[in-house]
């Protein structure tokens, strides 16, 4: 981030005051905005949407001098135009009267493209363009915001309740490194292999309960099947080991900014030995306190 500049704002002569809290929300339209405000509304934020560009010093100032108003959160983006510029300045002169955080949102082109799709809505940039081209313009214009945000929470794999669970837990006191989104997923590589996965394992060197006939039906959900994978000493081993290495890794994931993390068991179908490894694996990582979901991509309904 910048460097402050010196300014001759009326702002930056206040002092900063250290149990007052505020939060700028921003990002790409799209990415979930208006979703993270009802969370901090349910944290109990004072909140205050499509906030004008010129009004977030008064805004500030308003939080600051209120006796009724402890944290305060708002909402400015792209709908602003050319006076977004200003924002960064702005932020630097916030950050020196109140506690700020900058809370950047933002999704993969292809998630905000099905989203704009499926809302019909018009991108605020305009209907003289494509929605991929405004897109790419906004990314342009938010970048120097982007640079200096405090977080950046990516919204594309979150659906409407974990992206409120996961900012409730983020801004809630006592969160810990455990607040992150773990998502197992099972998969057959004669299907190929999930595009969005952060972390891939191969389970393939498992014994197969394809070649048992009564197995063969059956998932690795199975209790039979699960009893048959489970009886192996490489299993035991493999899912031991491989829990000790997550375990290990998502503290680090974390202090790198990840808001979530989707790791991937294969094996060749994607009905079995991937599936138990992925269950196993999940109970492993709840028992130490993560959330973790579990999606079978291939495995019959």
């Amino acid at each position: 981030m910048a460097a402050p500049h010196k300014s001759k704002t009326r702002n930056r002569t206040l002092p900063r005051d250290p149990g007052k809290q505020l939060v700028v929300i921003t990002g790409m339209s799209g990415s979930g905005k208006a979703s993270v405000m009802k969370a901090f509304e349910d944290l109990g934020y004072y909140c205050v949407d499509n906030m004008p560009i010129g009004l977030v010093p008064r805004f500030a100032d308003l939080v600051k001098q209120s006796s009724e108003i402890e944290k305060a959160a708002l909402v400015t983006d792209i709908r602003e135009g050319e006076q977004l510029k200003k924002l960064p300045q702005i932020i630097r002169n916030l950050k020196r009267q109140v506690n700020t955080t900058v809370l950047f949102l933002e999704a993969s082109d292809e998630v905000l493209l099905r989203r704009f799709s499926e809302t019909r809505r018009p991108h605020p940039l305009g209907k003289d363009s494509t929605v991929k081209s405004a897109l790419s313009q906004e990314r342009r214009m938010l970048q120097p915001i982007r640079d200096m945000a405090d977080v950046v929470v990516d919204s594309s794999r979150f659906n409407v309740h974990e992206l409120r669970s996961h900012i409730t837990a983020r801004f809630t006191q006592g969160s810990t490194e455990k607040d992150i989104l773990i998502s197992l997923v099972s998969f057959g590589y004669k299907s190929g292999v999930p595009q969005d996965a952060d972390l891939v394992f191969d389970v393939r060197f498992l014994p197969n309960p394809h070649f048992v006939p009564e197995f063969r039906p059956l998932t690795g959900r199975h209790p039979k099947v699960a009893k048959y994978i489970r009886s192996f000493a490489q299993t035991q081993e493999f899912i031991r080991r491989i829990s000790d290495l997550l375990v290990y890794l998502i503290p680090h994931y974390v202090r790198e900014g990840k808001s979530y993390l989707t790791i991937a068991f294969g094996c060749t179908g994607g009905q079995h030995r991937s599936v138990l490894i992925s269950e196993e694996v999940r109970k492993l990582l709840a028992k130490s306190g993560y959330q973790v979901k579990v999606i079978h991509r291939d495995c019959p309904k």
